[in-house]
């Protein structure tokens, strides 16, 4: 009786908001609580087509992270829906045993195919692939993986990083450019990484510190990182995070701020310069198509602009002409192929050579980065 009513109660929820026109809202964000939803255009009592679960370490409503990945989502119902493609999401999942509470339930729903969106979620997926060897499981940003039901998926955001980097290393005045980063792991350390090869491209006296957060998602953290980083004299601030509080904060002090994941524009408007953006549904339309074909295989994934899963986002109106030019001049250049941000020379933060001339940098080199490039002003302790 009890699933009964809770049912009722989403199926209620969902139609209001699509009656009200209600979308995704920044402030509309239970972040301490889990919450099982069926997306709208779906039904729960579908039972011919395939349904898709997802897990979300946070709320749709952050305009970063998580509202990225609903995008895809949503953009994966829209696409493969006249094929019976549903999906259902949960989100506020916290990288704990609540991972695996919440895959077992996407199953009890009928899921056949999973995914599962943060680094911390990879034990309990690779645990629940052994468990349900009738379900394919996607983990985003992992490493583990198996041959059968169980792949990781990410994609080069560094190549949009490091475009954004260009858009900074040309708006700083100070030269010091400051970066709000979550956790210390490859996935984040990268992304710094290459973001300062794209600021030192055009700028090559400017300097990138860096401050941890150890959150993916706590606004007010990220705000008083950002705002030590401004007070420090960094008049350019960026970050790998999931709120827009950075992006604030350098409003509040007359700075600019490069975003993550999404246009988040109106977030910042007097401080928001262009940000590395993801377009998850180009990945999730590919796996579930493959899966209603039957020709999917257990494959995992690292796509970048040429497949259209990562890019820079709309450059504002405070980013000058000239600047906008060189931006697009150094993307044509990675679609065609001329530019690689991931080959030599590129020496780390104490001057010594990683990737020599004439090497590129591989994917387990990628995956597995622990160090900083030259221009990194900051500390990775494990």
């Amino acid at each position: 009786m009890k699933r009964l009513t809770a049912l009722m109660l989403t199926i209620v929820f969902v139609c209001m908001a699509v009656l009200s026109g209600c979308g995704l809202s920044a402030t509309d964000n239970s972040e301490n609580s889990s919450s099982a939803s069926t997306a709208s255009g779906s039904s729960a009592s579908d039972g011919d087509g395939l349904k898709v679960g997802f897990i979300f370490i946070g709320s749709v409503g952050d305009v970063g992270y998580t509202y990225a990945h609903d995008q895809g989502r949503l953009y994966l119902e829209k696409t493969l829906k006249d094929k019976g493609v549903t999906t259902v999401k949960v989100e506020n999942v916290p990288e704990t045993a609540e991972v695996e509470k919440s895959i077992n339930n996407l199953i009890d729903q009928g899921c056949k195919a999973i995914f599962a969106t943060s680094y911390g979620y990879m034990e309990f997926v690779e645990k629940a692939a052994k468990e349900h060897p009738d379900v394919k499981f996607f983990h985003c940003s992992g490493y583990k993986s198996n041959t059968t039901n169980f792949v990781n998926y990410f994609g080069q955001i560094e190549e949009g990083r490091y475009l954004s980097g260009i858009v900074a290393g040309l708006k700083t005045k100070t030269n010091k450019i400051g970066y709000v980063a979550a956790m210390q792991i490859p996935e984040v350390i990268r992304g710094i990484d290459f973001f300062t090869l794209g600021v030192r491209s055009v700028n090559p006296d400017a300097v990138v510190s860096v401050k941890w957060t150890n959150t993916w998602y706590d606004p007010q953290v990220e705000k008083d990182a950002a705002t030590a980083l401004l007070n420090e004299g960094n008049d350019v601030i960026a970050q790998h995070q999931d709120s827009t509080a950075a992006q604030i904060a350098a409003q509040e002090k007359n700075a600019f701020a490069i975003g993550y994941n999404s246009d988040s524009s109106k977030a910042a408007p007097k401080a928001y310069l262009t940000a590395p953006i993801w377009n998850w549904g180009v990945y999730y339309v590919d796996q579930v198509q493959k899966i209603l074909d039957g020709t999917w295989k257990a494959e995992n994934y690292l796509g970048g602009m040429k497949d259209g899963v990562v890019d820079i986002g709309p450059i504002s109106d405070l980013v000058e002409a000239d600047i906008k030019a060189k931006v697009e001049d150094a993307k044509k250049k990675i679609l065609d192929g001329s530019l690689n941000i991931f080959a030599g020379p590129i020496k780390d933060q104490t001057g010594t050579v990683k990737i020599p001339e004439g090497k590129v940098m591989t994917v387990e080199e990628q995956q597995s980065c622990k160090w900083f490039v030259e221009g990194v002003n900051g500390k990775i302790d494990n």
